[in-house]
């Protein structure tokens, strides 16, 4: 699979989102890696950010298989529920969590209200990268650690990032730009593989051709004297 966007989802109550913790910030950096684009909007329902009304926006900005969602806190909730039913390059998950936590706001929200499809997730993300602090005054390490367990991300740990609302973030940009280096590689080999797969095919039939072409010339040479290539 190719990647082409990444689509940044806040998370819930950030206001204007190209001035809150790092996503305009983030923004503006991965715009800088070739080949990529970065989307960051301000989302409906942005205090609840309720799940019926976030995953059909996600659909409306193309949120496909080549593209690499990016979630903060109930952006990670929503790029998890998404991913249950839609297939995408990637996720980076960024403060993630399994549960409403008791908080009213959560439980509205609905992306708490039944069992997470750990197995359709992974079946649907080509790359699941995690960052996780355990210092976080909001979500307990379990939360975190549960996220970790079920998707068997590639989990990035600190001890001193809380909430990850500092205004920079470059371990996300690296994070980024290695996926985007390693969708590269595999294109690369996918191209190397169809063009030796079209040689192979090109030499095929230019030997089939010259069989067929003896044949016609020598119709009455015995059959042990002839090569036979099968047809592809």
């Amino acid at each position: 699979m190719s990647l082409r966007r990444a689509v940044l989802l806040p998370g819930n109550g950030a206001g204007d989102v190209e001035r809150s913790n790092w996503y305009g910030w983030a923004r503006k950096h991965i715009n800088k890696i070739p080949g990529m684009t970065c989307i960051l909007k301000n989302m409906p329902d942005p205090v609840t950010a309720r799940e019926c009304v976030w995953l059909p926006f996600m659909e409306e900005m193309g949120c496909d298989e080549e593209t690499l969602l990016i979630g903060h806190s109930s952006g990670a909730a929503a790029a998890m529920r998404y991913a249950e039913s839609h297939k995408v390059f990637g996720i980076i998950l960024v403060s993630a969590y399994v549960s409403d936590l008791g908080d009213e706001t959560e439980r509205a929200s609905g992306y708490f209200s039944r069992p997470w499809e750990w197995s359709r997730i992974r079946s649907n993300v080509g790359h699941l990268v995690q960052f996780g602090s355990s210092d976080d005054p909001f979500l307990p390490w379990e939360e975190q650690q549960a996220v970790a367990d079920g998707l068997q991300t590639d989990l990035h740990r600190f001890s001193d990032r809380g909430h990850f609302q500092n205004s920079v973030f470059p371990e996300l940009i690296a994070a980024v730009t290695k996926l985007k280096a390693a969708a590269l590689s595999i294109l690369h080999t996918i191209q190397e593989a169809r063009a030796v797969l079209q040689q192979v095919q090109l030499t095929l039939d230019n030997r089939n051709t010259s069989l067929s072409t003896r044949t016609q010339l020598a119709p009455g040479l015995p059959p042990q004297d002839l090569v036979y290539l099968p047809r592809p």
